[in-house]
This record gives C-alpha cells, sequence and structure tokens, in this order.
C-alpha cells in the first residue's frame, strides 16, 4: 500500500516532509521500518547524497537501513 505522501520515481521513493505530522518520522514505504530524523546514528538509514540551493538543504538521499530502498526527502523548511 503506498502512502498519499509518496511518489515512486526513477526507482527512488519521494517523500515530502511537509505532508507528514509530528516530528518528522515516517516508515519505510518498503519495508515499513520506522526512520526518524532524530536518529543520528544512522542504524535505520545511511545518507547517501544531499542537494543544497543558496545554502538551503532542498533534498536528502537517503537509504533505508533495513532494505537498502532509496529514498528523497524533500519539503525542509
Amino acid at each position: 500500500m503506498m502512502m498519499k505522501n509518496v511518489e515512486e520515481k526513477d526507482s527512488a521513493f519521494r517523500i515530502n516532509l511537509v505532508t507528514i505530522e509530528g516530528s518528522g518520522s515516517f516508515p519505510c514505504p518498503k519495508c515499513g521500518m520506522t526512520i526518524s530524523p532524530e536518529d543520528e546514528t544512522e542504524e535505520n538509514y545511511k545518507v547517501k547524497d544531499t542537494k543544497v540551493v543558496n545554502e538551503e538543504l532542498v533534498e536528502l538521499v537517503i537509504a533505508c537501513g533495513k532494505c537498502g530502498r532509496t529514498i528523497k526527502i524533500t519539503g525542509f523548511q
């Protein structure tokens, strides 16, 4: 089942944080593992790439720590 705020394009899931309520945690769209921005250990995910425009983070590319699925996160404020 796909969540409304997730789009699958280019073999990577896209998640817009603007559509997520609460602390910003979300389940991996493939395996369901909870990915939290408060987890700085990178046990549940690994940062693969960042995109910065005008010194502001606009996209974060991570890989799920359980299934390895690539997730592109946007919607930083």
